[in-house]
């Protein structure tokens, strides 16, 4: 029998059923594995349902596992599903609150079924680590009940992780939710006592210079659930609550690099062991080989296009897989589009908007931009962003699209939208320089789309010196003995002894 102390790690991945999420726990998985740890990867039933269709894989076939591929190269991860406490056909995103809850009350329950099996069924190597997402609620309950070391996977950059972690800060001193001056323990009891004193007041508006780690940020570029004067909502609740959760996390793992946010990384681990392990990129993605399938829609191909242009001279447009954007703005994008010169690639999910309307775009739009404009549902964005054609991506600023267009050397125009969009978009533009603002303010019009598309791809050339600084950056932090590199070492170091103590406890 192996002593205990050379039995791998094995690790339960659970990652936020959103496409964003799912990608990101994928890569790491594989990354994971590829170290020497044992993986049991959980994905919801309809996450796997979407997956297969994507894939366009019968429903009928049991079998299909999207780490088959890893599992023939001979890495160790085992696939699962569970329920998330919804049958296939609810509207998730059209019932948001209503499946917010749910992950709040419901999920869990489904996930303690699972470890608890896992746990009790003499696995090889028995069950050790739980690495959940930050946006959940209940992993330091769950990783308590079975004695797991409690691992929390933030999926956006360490300046997001911070606001967050400091909101008590940002609260006494007034910058969000109200000027409450008494010493709370949390936001979420801070929330609790200000609506029972009625004593909420708007948010001061200037900068912000408290926050350890953090030389300066503006009220604007916090993520937008701490921007709001009146926080109380379902979503709200949630965020807050899992963030309050995640403190009582063994260890926190980030996709970030080092180099990119050195002084606020370094100011989180004085708090938390942090472990920036960025850019966690999809298996081959860095050497050009085909990744792992994570995508949750099915994809157009627009290559053949693409191979048609000249080198650099097509703007990429997409707004990810969940921000929704009012008609409105649809609509002003397109008549700037219309007015502009420049060539592009515009997805256009069927859900980019809260409108009912089938036809998103003007009447006429794809034909009259025909010979310089491709609108497409969905497609890969790595695929395209990587084509020579690239010059330039029109972007909502999450945070897999800054990372994979900084790796491409494209440029970004930023339209943040939602979440930590706004902080990314202080680090594109004002921290790194690897990017513009598209709009003065949160309305678009069309005349200034026009004149940016036009003035973007022949005046980026600043930003590109700067994005081939970024890349090397990058590159140095993956290498063997690159900060993610090491910080991949120390993570599993530091893993293997806490389960060590563990058993010693």
């Amino acid at each position: 029998m192996e002593p205990e102390e050379n039995i791998k790690p094995h690790a339960i991945m659970i990652p936020v059923p959103l496409q964003g999420h799912i990608v990101q726990f994928i890569n790491l998985a594989i990354k994971l594995a590829s170290k020497g740890l044992t993986i049991t990867f959980v994905n919801t039933h309809i996450t796997h349902h979407r997956l297969m269709k994507a894939q366009s894989v019968s429903e009928s076939s049991s079998d299909y596992n999207i780490f088959s591929e890893a599992q023939k190269s001979g890495l160790d991860i085992r696939y699962t599903t569970i329920s998330d406490g919804f049958p296939l056909n609810f509207d998730r995103m059209g019932n948001h609150d209503q499946f917010m809850e749910g992950l709040f009350h419901v999920f869990s329950t489904h996930v303690d079924d699972l470890i608890g099996n896992l746990v009790n069924s003499n696995h090889n190597p028995p069950v050790s680590c739980l690495i959940a997402d930050t946006f959940f609620v209940w992993p330091s309950v769950i990783a308590k009940k079975y004695d797991l070391v409690n691992i929390s996977f933030f999926t956006e950059a360490a300046l997001a992780f911070t606001s967050y972690y400091h909101m008590d800060l940002l609260t006494l001193n007034g910058h969000f939710g109200s000027q409450g001056k008494q010493n709370f323990s949390y936001i979420a009891s801070c929330i609790t006592c200000i609506k029972t004193l009625n004593c909420l007041t708007d948010n001061r508006e200037d900068t912000i210079d408290y926050i350890p780690g953090v030389q300066a940020i503006e009220p604007g570029d916090l993520p937008s659930y701490i921007q709001d004067s009146e926080p109380w909502d379902t979503m709200h609740r949630y965020i807050f609550k899992s963030l309050e959760d995640a403190r009582k996390a063994d260890m926190i793992i980030c996709n970030t690099v080092q180099e990119l946010e050195s002084s606020t990384i370094s100011a989180l681990q004085e708090k938390k062991p942090f472990y920036a392990l960025g850019p966690i990129f999809p298996n081959g993605f860095t050497n050009n080989t085909t990744p792992t399938k994570s995508n949750l829609w099915m994809e157009s191909d627009p290559t053949e296009w693409l191979n048609a242009k000249p080198k650099g001279s097509v703007m990429y447009i997409s707004f990810g897989s969940l921000a929704k954007i009012s008609r409105q703005d649809i609509l002003e994008m397109a008549h700037g589009l219309l007015l502009s010169r420049v060539s592009f690639v515009w997805v256009v999910r069927p859900d980019t908007t809260w409108s009912l309307e089938s036809n998103l775009l003007p009447e006429r739009f794809e034909h009259d931009v025909k010979d310089r404009g491709l609108v497409v549902s969905w497609c890969n964005q790595i695929d395209v962003i990587s084509h020579r054609a690239i010059g330039g991506f029109l972007t909502h600023c999450g945070w897999n699209s800054v990372l994979e267009s900084s790796w491409c050397k494209v440029p970004m125009l930023c339209f943040p939208i939602f979440t930590d969009q706004f902080t990314n978009r202080k680090l594109v533009v004002s921290e790194w320089k690897v990017g513009f603002d598209l709009s003065s303010g949160r309305i678009l019009k069309r005349q200034e789309i026009a004149q940016k598309l036009d003035c973007f791809i022949t005046e980026a050339n600043e930003l590109r010196i700067n994005l081939d600084e970024m890349r090397k950056k990058l590159e140095d932090a993956l290498s063997e003995n690159g900060s993610s590199g090491r910080n991949y070492k120390q993570l599993i170091c530091d893993i293997n002894s806490k389960i060590q103590q563990k058993k010693q406890e």
